[in-house]
């Protein structure tokens, strides 16, 4: 194993031709997709990875410098690829991990076939002509009960991220790779996250995308999936789903995993 996918807790399933990366939102690692992973063993090689902050990777690898923008992550995508000599992938990525794989695309559109990008926004901030769903004032006082009491934080933030109670399973599983993250490695993540402005790079991305976005989600108005359909530079299709939520994935798999197959298996339409 090479130090990249070691550094990045790397796991190869599956046994198909066609390579699929999956890539893991904030606060979550790559557990989240385990109500995915076993519909896609068959047909495909699927390839898991943690993302450089999470909770089950080693805070010391963490460079608060690199992590400062999205550039780090996406190279660290890139790294895994070529590390693996994979030629050419299905990008399946979960929010923040969305606008890591459309970096990624615009650097080595080589490596990928297709992106499937799940509650992906491209800024997360209100703008004059533009609606992200946050303002700097909402964001000010997030990062400030971060700081004050960071498991307090975590234990109001996932239930309002999955949009379901405490007792949950989905709210408890969030809640427990949330606090596994190291809080000043959270805190410069999601400082990170929220200072994105990818709009103009947008039209730059010539791989085929999937957008696959929840009808109620606290951190992305389903606007945004509309937005990045008309804004990316290569083909794309849109689908909101009925589901409520930042992490369908685990909070509502028996809905979100048969869409997300879907648009795995089937290309976009001329």
């Amino acid at each position: 194993m090479g130090v990249i996918e070691q550094a990045h807790n790397v796991k190869i399933v599956g046994s198909g031709d066609k390579t699929i990366i999956l890539a893991h939102g904030f606060g979550t690692d790559q557990s989240v997709w385990k109500h995915l992973v076993p519909h896609l063993l068959e047909d495909y090689k699927v390839v898991l990875f943690d993302t450089m902050g999470a909770g089950t990777t080693n805070p010391e690898y963490f460079d608060f410098d690199r992590y400062a923008t999205l550039e780090g992550f996406a190279y660290d995508v890139i790294g895994i690829l070529e590390e693996l000599r994979v030629c050419s992938c299905i990008y399946v990525g979960h929010s923040v991990s969305t606008m890591i794989g459309v970096l990624a695309s615009i650097l080595r559109p080589d490596l990928f076939s297709k992106l499937v990008l799940i509650a992906g926004s491209p800024r997360y901030l209100n703008d004059a002509d533009y609606f992200g769903g946050f303002e700097q004032e909402d964001l000010d006082q997030l990062f400030e009960a971060m700081q004050s009491n960071y498991k307090a934080w975590c234990s109001g933030f996932a239930p309002l991220a999955i949009g379901g109670d405490m007792e949950s399973v989905a709210v408890q599983e969030f809640s427990r790779t949330l606090f596994n993250m190291r809080p000043d490695i959270a805190y410069s993540v999601l400082q990170t996250i929220f200072k994105i402005d990818m709009r103009n790079l947008l039209r730059h991305v010539t791989i085929p995308c999937h957008i696959i976005q929840s009808m109620k989600d606290l951190a992305v108005p389903v606007v945004v999936a509309e937005y990045l359909h008309q804004n990316l530079g290569g083909k794309s299709i849109v689908e909101v789903m009925s589901t409520d939520g930042h992490l369908p994935q685990l909070s509502s798999p028996d809905v979100v995993v048969p869409v997300i197959l879907r648009h795995i298996r089937c290309d976009i339409a001329m």
